[in-house]
């Protein structure tokens, strides 16, 4: 006797034997042709080394065995639903999660918006925000444990896929005690170049937008770097000295008079706020809803 596994399709068979009273009952329920169901029952009594059918003309109905056999059969069968119901499950738990890495200015200014929105869609997926500067934002999308990530720099590495989700702007700001508030004519970028200023820490995406927008000029050394786009703002409306923000950041403080914008001519530090991912190219399940959704806020804030 074969000791390889009965299939579960002809279990369900004899199931519908002992459910419906005979063999040409039980396949016309599963939609089987009766000459392929007999087929499959004297496979399963071959393999079983038992007879399970009583055939006559009248209509093939179990055998006291079949009986027994089709009651086994009723319990695999319980159980292999019950596993289709687990699995089906944690499929449901496991995607209910999704991690997300963000740079500090997405995080502050636009994430809190665009997670709402998420819940509100889903208030069954359970949202794990994760905050660093863009490039460990990068470095944690390409190890896998971030499913998307929301940068400010200006280039993307390779192997990762990108999309612009909105945009802002970097400008000069300055407190409004500083000789630069009351200037009539705009810096020159070389100005700004030689001058110490309060900076993001090397990998913000803040901070690699300027060093590329000057890198032809020769640079003075940061005033002070600091780790967040919150603690430049405050040094700068405590008179320490000049930064370069991202209107997002400042946007509140520049209205209300307690900043100050300083023109720089042929400066325009436009850029893209974007959303990376490892492939494959399309990104879908909730991470591509997020993003999707990102995308749809961000042009309508822009």
């Amino acid at each position: 006797m074969s000791q390889r596994l009965p299939d579960l399709h002809v279990l369900a068979l004899l199931v519908g034997v002992d459910d419906h009273g005979s063999l040409s009952a039980a396949s016309r329920k599963a939609d089987i042709a009766q000459p392929n169901a007999s087929r499959s029952i004297k496979q399963l009594e071959r393999q079983l080394g038992i007879p399970l059918l009583r055939r006559n003309p009248s209509g093939s109905t179990l055998t006291a065995e079949g009986t027994v056999i089709a009651h086994w059969s009723r319990r695999i069968l319980a159980d292999a639903a019950t596993l289709l119901d687990v699995a089906a499950g944690l499929r449901v738990e496991r995607s209910a999660e999704l991690t997300v890495g963000a740079s500090l200015t997405v995080a502050e200014h636009l994430m809190p918006a665009w997670l709402g929105s998420f819940h509100r869609m889903h208030p069954e997926v359970t949202v794990h925000l994760q905050v660093h500067n863009s490039a460990q934002v990068f470095e944690r999308v390409s190890d896998g444990v971030c499913n998307v990530g929301f940068v400010e720099s200006p280039t993307v590495p390779r192997g990762l896929h990108s999309v612009t989700v909105s945009r802002d702007r970097l400008v000069v700001v300055v407190n409004p005690a500083h000789p630069w508030a009351r200037r009539r004519k705009p810096l020159t970028m070389a100005e700004l170049a030689a001058t110490p200023l309060l900076v993001r820490e090397p990998g913000s995406g803040t901070r690699t937008t300027l060093d590329l927008a000057l890198q032809e000029y020769e640079r003075a050394e940061p005033l002070i770097e600091l780790g967040s786009a919150a603690a430049i703002r405050t040094s700068v409306l405590g008179g320490v000295g000049p930064a370069v923000m991202s209107t997002l950041a400042v946007g509140d403080q520049v209205r209300s008079g307690e900043l100050r914008l300083v023109d720089v001519e042929g400066l325009d530090l436009e850029r893209a706020l974007r959303a990376v991912w490892r492939p494959p190219r399309q990104l879908g399940g909730l991470a591509g809803e997020l993003v999707r959704l990102a995308r749809r806020e961000g042009k309508a804030g822009v």
